[in-house]
């Protein structure tokens, strides 16, 4: 296995990992009937590739490219803002 940085992903550049977050954040945004902003939405969109790419891998699921890494992010991303939600609820 190819060795990877703290902000990569395998298969995605740079920026595609910025487009892959601000997605993953807008669909996590409206599935969760959540307001935020462009900046908010690539911030849960990036935590949420963190959050879905470790429950990948825990649940041994290999995700690559565009299409994958979005989804996985986007998966990652609405369960952290379900969870946010039922932290800061009560």
């Amino acid at each position: 296995m190819e060795p990877q940085g703290l902000m990569a992903m395998p298969g995605v550049g740079f920026f595609g990992m910025l487009v892959i977050g601000i997605l993953a954040g807008y669909i996590a945004e409206k599935v969760t009937a959540s307001d935020h902003g462009l900046f908010t939405n690539l911030i849960v969109g990036i935590a949420g590739s963190f959050v879905g790419g470790t429950l990948a891998n825990v649940l041994d699921i290999h995700v690559y490219g565009f299409l994958g890494s979005l989804v996985t992010a986007s998966i990652g991303a609405i369960i952290l803002l379900f969870v946010w939600r039922r932290v800061t609820a009560g």
